[in-house]
Order: structure tokens, then C-alpha cells, then sequence
């Protein structure tokens, strides 16, 4: 290692004693022969930085002038739908050229940047920030002709699978008023589900596309790890970091997916992505319409057999699954029970990896790097510690904890996730595609803002089918497959998602399990209590 200065600034900072005092926490002190090499060692590096701090940021340059931003504003009281589906309300109108995605209505999340339109991620610890690049994900949409409406909310910080910690407000169920729309894709679920958009971006790093899907009643897509880039999107925990579309139907869903996949030269958990603009999702599914001939199904014993499972989302999934015979696949139940181990593995990685990003102390990945974010929420005050979501705080009392007490922890969840990736891919070599309840429960009522055990409750348990997938990096779609009662009023009917697995970079079989599937039934026709068929 080389160290490269040649004299300190006469307005350096750096006081003697300030390198003894950033080793005090962590019990460490400096020999006393020593102090003044490191003080001047410590002055330069600030000198360094000073200097670096000085350059222009490398940021991708929006073509704003092909596709210019229109009235980007908060929505009005009479524009807001669900409670508080929208973040912000504008258009950006797509190629005029056409594409793929001509004509189609989009929302995107509001973690994914867009150029010009604050970004509120939920919060407000800090106000919201502005970006100055749109992610690959936006130019890619409008690059195919897709309109965008707008960004919609997602929930605190993302740190839930309810719609009712956002600090924007809460997002009701387009099925239900007083149930959850599922976090934290909570305020695009709602919009695909009611016909408001055709689609919306999503992001997934422990069920936050496919739990809003479930308990809308629109399909969700978690894509491979590294199948679609997450340039330009709040990130959580790169190992676990996934972008995604939901729609009405699987082959919008593929549609999209075609467009928004590929490696953007930027982003490295997407390197072993394909070349962008080379996958044929949606032209697969229309050339096997009708069957799934061959298909292997295997029922995940472990997805079904869970305390957590709700006996008629039980129920309902499996006849789901059965119809899956009609399509001329053959069913098999399978086990597989290191499933289990999935929350936990999870928990421990979000925990440490989420604490270290929100402390801004998250490196090492070649990509795009939001430095306006960064300046804009750090450092962190107690006033905006007080602000925070429960679950935002958990994150970072949780995360600061297993650092300073498991200190080898983060690496052997990295590891033990290659373990259940190996695993489940195993089991791929013998079945095409495995099914599993997406959520336990269909959606429960809303929470409230109390204490943080009560606060935390109602998202408690939710993501025991889909977190272990990101920790895998699987492709796994949630499409609805039916209604089954709300647990507090068997008069009200809410909708039940199935969650289709695959191996890895099989998108192609997943989507087309769900595509026949879904153009051979009627779901909303298929009441658990009612219709048993």
C-alpha cells in the first residue's frame, strides 16, 4: 500500500488526539512514540479526501429532452387512490417510435430513481431527495415505448411487507378498505390491481414483490439475482437485491421482463445477465399456449406443512396446483427441509447488511453509487433516529449488535446460502418448477404505529416462503389463484397467491407454468369457501 502526500493543508482539521479517539470505541489505543505519524498520516488522508470530495460525480446523463418530465408533483387529494398509492404524480411519455411495451401504463417504485422527481422512500427521516439520473430500469422502459405515471409508494425505508408504515400514508387493499396491500411494493400492487397501470417496477430483497401480489391479486415477478440491473434503486443488501415487474397477466409480466433485463455495463450483481434486448420471454409463452406436456411439478412439502399456513390458503393453493394436471404436467410432493432454515439465514444478512447501508458503511460493488442520497441522510441525528420506523431502527440496533458480537455471522449466512441455492438447485435437476403458497395468510388488517413489538406484528411471519429465494437468487412468480376468507371476517374475500419457483436463470419455465395457468382458469372465479373446484 502506498501513501501519497506531500504536505498538509494550513486549514487541515485533523487536531492531535483525533486518531486516538476514532480507535477509543473499539478499545484500542495508539503507542505513544507513534502519535505523531499517525496524526500527520490521519491529516493527510483528510487532505486526499478534500480533493477527491472536488471532482465532478460520474452520474448517467438522462436524455431529458427525447423524454422530458411533465407537472412532477405531489398528488392532489382527488389524485390519490388507495389511501396513498401514489408518491409523486408526472409523465414521462415513451419512444414515439413504439416498442414492446407501446402504449403501456407504468408506475415505478418510489426507491427507483427518476431524474428530476423527489424521491421519499417512505420516510421522513430526511426530506426527499432528487435525483439526477434516471436507472437503467426507466430508460430501458420508455427506450420500449412505455409511458410513465408516476412513482408509488413503498413502505418506511422498505422495511416492511405492510402498507401502513409509509410515512407518506397508508395504502389501502384494492379488495378491501382496512387491509394490508402487502409491503413494500405496496402502492404499484394496488395500482395494477384496481387497472389504474398496466405495470409496475418493483423491488424485492425478501418477498416485496411477490407478498403485495399475493394479497392484491397481480402477478409478481422476482427475477435471478442479477437478471435485471439495480442501477439507479435504493439498495438494502446486494447479495439480496432484486428489481421486478407486476401486471395483470404473466405474459405482461414477460413482456417486461424483456425489456428491462440485460447487464448495463454498470451494475456487477448483473454480470451474468444476458446481452439486453436478446430474451424472448413473452415470444416463448405464445408458442406453447395451451400445455405443459413434461412439465414436472414438485409440491414443496415444507411451503405448505408451516404453522404460519392458513388452512384455506392451504387449501387453496393446492387445488391450485392440482389443475396443473389438467395442463398435462405430473405432480409430485417433494421435500426439501433446509427450506426452513431460509427466514433465519435471511434475517441474520438483512440485519448486518441493512445496518452497514443505512450507516452508510456498505462497499465493495462495482456500480452506480447515489452520492446525492448519501449526502442528503447522513450522518444520522437522533431526530431523525426518533422519526424512523421501528423496523428501521431494529435494522440498526439488530445489525450493530451481531457485528460487534458474531463477527464471522454475515460470512456464513453468505456461505449456508450457497449451501440452499445447491440444494434447491438439486431438486431442479429433477422438477421444472416448485409451488408453495406465496404468503401464509391472505392480507391482514392494517397495523397501527404503537410500540415497536405491536408496530413489527403484523408483518411477522409473512415472508417464511419467499425471503430463503432471496438468499438463493431463484426466480420465483407469485400469480393469484383464487380468494379465501380474512382471517377476522369470513364475509370478506381476499386474494391467495401461489409462488412458482425455478432454477436459476429458468425464468422461461416459471413464466410459462404461470401463463397457461393463468389462461386456462378464472381465479377470480374461485372462492376456497365456496368452490372447491
Amino acid at each position: 500500500m502506498s501513501v501519497h502526500f506531500t504536505s498538509i493543508s494550513e486549514n487541515n482539521p485533523v487536531k492531535a488526539g483525533d486518531a486516538e479517539a476514532l480507535l477509543k470505541p473499539f478499545g484500542l489505543t495508539i503507542d505513544p512514540a507513534e502519535a505523531q505519524d499517525f496524526h500527520t498520516l490521519l491529516a493527510a488522508v483528510h487532505d486526499c479526501a478534500e480533493s477527491v470530495a472536488a471532482l465532478p460525480d460520474y452520474q448517467p446523463v438522462p436524455d431529458q429532452t427525447k423524454y422530458p418530465r411533465e407537472n412532477v408533483r405531489r398528488p392532489s387529494e382527488t389524485e390519490q387512490v388507495f389511501g396513498q398509492a401514489w408518491a409523486h404524480r408526472f409523465l414521462i411519455r415513451g419512444n414515439p417510435q413504439g416498442g414492446p411495451l407501446a402504449g403501456k401504463s407504468i408506475s415505478l417504485k418510489d426507491v427507483i430513481a427518476v431524474a428530476g422527481v423527489p424521491q421519499l422512500l417512505g420516510s421522513d427521516i430526511i426530506p426527499s431527495w432528487t435525483p439526477t439520473t434516471d436507472a437503467t430500469v426507466v430508460t430501458r422502459l420508455l427506450e420500449a415505448g412505455a409511458d410513465i405515471h408516476g412513482t408509488s409508494t413503498c413502505e418506511n425505508m422498505c422495511h416492511s411487507t405492510s402498507s401502513y408504515t409509509s410515512a407518506q400514508g397508508t395504502v389501502e387493499n384494492p379488495n378491501a378498505r382496512g387491509y394490508s396491500a402487502g409491503g413494500s411494493t405496496c402502492g404499484g400492487a394496488a395500482l395494477v390491481a384496481a387497472g389504474i397501470v398496466d405495470i409496475t417496477i418493483g423491488g424485492d430483497q425478501g418477498g416485496s414483490i411477490r407478498v403485495p401480489a399475493s394479497f392484491c391479486g397481480c402477478v409478481g415477478l422476482k427475477p435471478t439475482h442479477g437478471r435485471v440491473p439495480f442501477t439507479g434503486i435504493a439498495s438494502g443488501d446486494a447479495m439480496n437485491d432484486h428489481t421486478g415487474p407486476l401486471s395483470r397477466t404473466t405474459l405482461e409480466t414477460a413482456a417486461c421482463l424483456d425489456v428491462i433485463s440485460g447487464y448495463d455495463g454498470i451494475d456487477d450483481r448483473a454480470l451474468g445477465s444476458s446481452k439486453p434486448g436478446s430474451t424472448r420471454f413473452a415470444e416463448a409463452l405464445q408458442q406453447y399456449p395451451n400445455a405443459l406436456d413434461g412439465f414436472k411439478v414438485g409440491i414443496l412439502v415444507e411451503g405448505f406443512e408451516h404453522s404460519a399456513v392458513d388452512p384455506h390458503v392451504k387449501g387453496a393453493v393446492l387445488i391450485a396446483t392440482q389443475k396443473f394436471k389438467d395442463l398435462g404436467a405430473t405432480i409430485e410432493e417433494v421435500s426439501l427441509p433446509e427450506h426452513l432454515q431460509g427466514p433465519a439465514i435471511w434475517t441474520i444478512q438483512q440485519r448486518i447488511a441493512g445496518a452497514q447501508t443505512l450507516l452508510g458503511q456498505n462497499t465493495g460493488r462495482r456500480g452506480l453509487y447515489m452520492t446525492d442520497m448519501e449526502r442528503a441522510r447522513l450522518p444520522w441525528t437522533d431526530d431523525g433516529f426518533q422519526r424512523a420506523f421501528p423496523s428501521t431502527k431494529n435494522v440498526i440496533i439488530n445489525g450493530l449488535y451481531l457485528m460487534q458480537q458474531f463477527p464471522d455471522l454475515y460470512g456464513k449466512t453468505a456461505n449456508i446460502g450457497r449451501l440452499l441455492s445447491d440444494k434447491y438447485e438439486t431438486l431442479f435437476e429433477k422438477y421444472d418448477i416448485l409451488v408453495m403458497p406465496t404468503t401464509p395468510v391472505v392480507a391482514p388488517r392494517h397495523g397501527k404505529r404503537e410500540l415497536p413489538l405491536d408496530s413489527l406484528k403484523p408483518s411477522m411471519g409473512l415472508t417464511i416462503n419467499t425471503a430463503i429465494f432471496n438468499v438463493t437468487g431463484h426466480p420465483a412468480l407469485s400469480i393469484p389463484v383464487g380468494f379465501a376468507p380474512a382471517k377476522e371476517d369470513d364475509q370478506i374475500m381476499l386474494p391467495v397467491g401461489m409462488q412458482i419457483v425455478g432454477g436459476l436463470w429458468q425464468e422461461e419455465k416459471i413464466l410459462r407454468a404461470g401463463h397457461v395457468w393463468d389462461t386456462h382458469f378464472d381465479w377470480k372465479k374461485m372462492h376456497y369457501h365456496t368452490d372447491k373446484n
